[in-house]
């Protein structure tokens, strides 16, 4: 691929700046949070008018407590291809309403808005890349295939199954969250992330006037809270953090019961396994206590495989024909990347560059949006190293 054909996309999207920018302020607009279907039926039926005019083929899947997702594909398609899967989501943490207190803010260097970095920046990154390859009569070496969830803030439960089934058959995978930093790094890595639950049952008493016929379970949690903390090894990447607690009935009553929720974040697989039979095998410290603990690593670490290193020299190629020089990071929060890399080599954080991510300043960089939509354009372009078959 040329320097030539790279400034050409390039141009081209810059000239398209104005459509793109209206498009993404119309995703903000349809407000999306998690838990709410109407909304997210919405949003997936926007989104997929907008492939069908790329002449793509589209299929909403419903979830049963989510807004269930969008799989699309080009209508025609050589079948003998391999595939390359693009991943994104359009829910977000932000409330119905949001937009009356956080309202759309688009000046002469960024927009702001819920959700417009976490990631409906990404979701039009899809669009237009693909509309620029469409206009340009380009030809990709890999046929597209897309997935559009509703459920990823929320750990993407519902659509976790569609993803992997996809990603098994794919050569390749771009996960269109964000990036990292106000550099704009690519994700080659992420933690693994995990939930554990630890519940105490001990036994009622007056406390003034049968103490000591009580056992405390928040007493008892407290010590656990210690050996938990003591499980920490920043230097190794893994942090368990003891996120809410809760216990008891009254002052007056000894704590019958207690209850802890526990976060977990490791870097590999192993780390992972080996935390997760720790917690699991912590025992009480006082007697007649009842102790049990239920969780896991529910998103395994997307490593830094071989895979997913070749698809980070491939970006680093393209962004230099754009004059992008990139960085690639570990991030310590989870994504669809985590599951896809299980199967598939993938690249996350093509998203667009700004900040604010589940915060109220959240906003992305403009003059970023068509450099990112150019190199996810190259990156679709490119031929793929890996022999993987569909």
């Amino acid at each position: 691929m040329t320097k030539y054909l790279a400034e050409d996309i390039l141009k081209h999207l810059y000239e398209n700046r104005a459509k793109m920018q209206l498009f993404l302020r119309d995703l903000v607009s349809y407000e999306s949070p998690s838990d709410s279907l109407e909304s997210q039926n919405e949003i997936l039926e926007f989104i997929g008018r907008s492939l069908k005019e790329l002449d793509f083929f589209t299929l909403r899947v419903p979830g049963k407590e989510t807004g269930g997702y969008l799989y699309a594909r080009p209508k025609e398609r050589d079948k003998s291809k391999p595939l390359q899967l693009l991943v994104g989501h359009c829910d977000t943490v932000w409330d119905l309403n949001t937009i009356l207190q956080m309202p759309i803010r688009e000046g002469k260097k960024k927009m702001e808005g819920p959700g417009v970095y976490d990631m409906k920046a990404g979701l039009t990154q899809i669009v237009f890349a693909l509309k620029t390859i469409v206009d340009k009569e380009l030809a990709m070496p890999l046929t597209p295939i897309i997935l559009i969830n509703s459920d990823e803030e929320i750990g993407s439960v519902e659509s976790k199954f569609a993803i992997e089934r996809l990603a098994k058959i794919s050569n390749r995978a771009y996960v269109l969250e964000p990036p990292l930093g106000l550099t704009g790094k690519l994700k080659t890595a992420r933690k693994g992330l995990g939930r554990f639950t630890v519940k105490v049952k001990g036994k009622a008493a007056h406390a003034g006037l049968d103490p000591r016929k009580g056992v405390n379970a928040i007493v008892e949690l407290s010590h656990l809270v210690q050996q938990l903390y003591a499980m920490n090894d920043f230097d190794k990447g893994i942090t368990v953090n003891v996120g809410m607690i809760q216990g008891g009935v009254s002052p007056n009553v000894v704590a019958p019961e207690s209850m802890a929720v526990v976060d977990v974040r490791v870097l590999n697989k192993m780390d992972g396994e080996n935390i997760t039979s720790r917690i699991h095998s912590l025992k009480p410290t006082l007697a007649d206590v009842e102790l049990s603990i239920e969780g896991g690593i529910g998103r395994p670490p997307m490593e830094r495989t071989e895979g997913n290193q070749v698809l980070w020299k491939l970006a680093k190629e393209k962004g230099a024909l754009l004059g992008l020089s990139l960085e690639q990071a570990t991030a310590g929060g989870g994504s669809d990347g985590n599951t896809t890399s299980l199967h598939a080599p993938t690249l996350d954080g093509l998203g667009t560059t700004g900040d604010g991510a589940h915060a109220k300043h959240e906003f992305i960089y403009l003059e970023e949006l068509p450099k990112r939509t150019a190199l996810l354009t190259l990156m679709l372009l490119a031929e793929s190293k890996n022999n993987k078959k569909d």
